[in-house]
């Protein structure tokens, strides 16, 4: 590609927001440096979550840079890492909880492989509905009062159900799946 002239960082962001469907904002914040745009793009297409990969990169990232004082190119975190936890969250093995302990472990260099860091961290997230189930009724039946409060129409008496689960589980249920099963249940 001889003679071509390299992509301009307004050109990039306006190719952003068509290719990837990113809000302008992110579009125009992740082309101010081409070290940055680089990043989101592999990180991008690693995980195929460019609206994840930009909060990301935006977000936990960018603050971290930040608090070192140090550049993109000094990141602790390669790009494809990135890609590989975000695809992590997506695919429901970890929560976006789990998925900032991972990040932890990858920027101190403790570990490098995403799989590997849930794996020994044990961070997977419970998707067995049986298990779960279990564990529904078991708090459903140890919570009565609570029980009766959200059948008498009250809210917050379903959330102390949730966290109940989520106690029992150590964190580890699905959030949406919990809400789901613990409905049908007091049905």
């Amino acid at each position: 590609m001889k003679g071509e002239m390299p992509e301009l960082p307004r050109q990039r962001a306006d190719r952003f927001v068509e290719q990837y469907g990113l809000p302008e904002y992110d579009a125009t914040t992740l082309t101010q440096s081409q070290g940055m745009a680089d990043y989101f793009e592999i990180a991008a297409r690693t995980c195929e979550q460019p609206k994840l990969a930009s909060n990301w990169v935006m977000g936990e990232i960018s603050r971290r840079l930040n608090l070192e004082e140090i550049d993109i190119a000094q990141v602790r975190v390669p790009a494809a890492q990135l890609g590989a936890l975000i695809k992590r969250i997506q695919d429901g093995t970890i929560s976006n909880n789990a998925a900032k302990q991972v990040f932890e472990v990858l920027w101190t260099g403790e570990g490098s492989d995403v799989d590997a860091v849930i794996e020994a961290k044990g961070l997977k997230q419970m998707n067995d509905t049986g298990a779960l189930e279990t564990i529904i009724d078991e708090v459903i039946a140890a919570n009565p009062a609570n029980v009766e409060q959200y059948k008498a129409g009250k809210d917050k008496a379903f959330n102390a159900l949730v966290g109940q689960v989520m106690k029992a589980s150590q964190g580890k249920a699905n959030p949406g799946q919990v809400n789901e099963l613990l409905k049908a249940r007091l049905a």
